[in-house]
């Protein structure tokens, strides 16, 4: 989450308020945050010096303006072109999409590389478990269970495919070299 912080402030300076906003309005398309973990993942930031106070608006509230420092750019340039890690492919690689107008043209087409690569590697992993469960014997009392089990590793497995066969092509499309 506190990357996806660094790209809404990337885009501009906001405050707590306007992050929630900016969550509901767009990233809960892939990313889901309550107020309090954003509020978390605000104090870990600015602890972390990678974003400051930029102003404390008048009034009652005394309303923060929050922005990125050097180190916070640098931090989140890091993370959209590192591999994307973590267990939820699908927030990964959606949330770098999300925030890939903010890279440089040259750097995109990389990160889409990267995005797609992981596809690939979860895939196969996925594909090496369905043949496995192949050569399985099932128990009859566990038929009906395993049926649905397997119907969710089906799921996972076309999933996979579609998020492989739509990067390529977002890839095809955005990739300077193909013009």
């Amino acid at each position: 989450m506190a990357h996806v912080i660094l790209g809404l402030l990337l885009i501009a300076p906001q405050s707590f308020y306007d992050l929630i906003k900016g969550f509901e309005a767009g990233v809960a398309l892939f990313y889901s945050a309550s107020s309090g973990s954003i509020k978390r993942a605000l104090d870990t930031l600015l602890a972390r010096g990678f974003i400051e106070v930029a102003s404390v608006e008048a009034g009652g509230r005394g309303r923060k303006v929050y922005h990125l420092t050097d180190a916070g750019r640098q931090e989140f340039h890091a993370w959209m072109t590192g591999e994307p890690a973590g267990p939820d492919l699908e927030t990964a690689a959606l949330s770098r999409l999300y925030f890939l107008g903010l890279l440089e043209p040259v750097e995109r087409v990389a990160v889409l590389r990267r995005i797609t690569a992981r596809i690939e590697a979860d895939l196969a992993a996925l594909s090496v478990l369905d043949k496995h469960l192949d050569t399985l014997d099932v128990p009859e009392e566990h038929r009906d269970l395993a049926v649905h089990q397997r119907a969710t590793l089906d799921y996972g497995i076309a999933s996979h495919r579609f998020a492989l066969d739509w990067f390529r092509d977002h890839i095809d499309r955005h990739d300077p070299s193909n013009d």
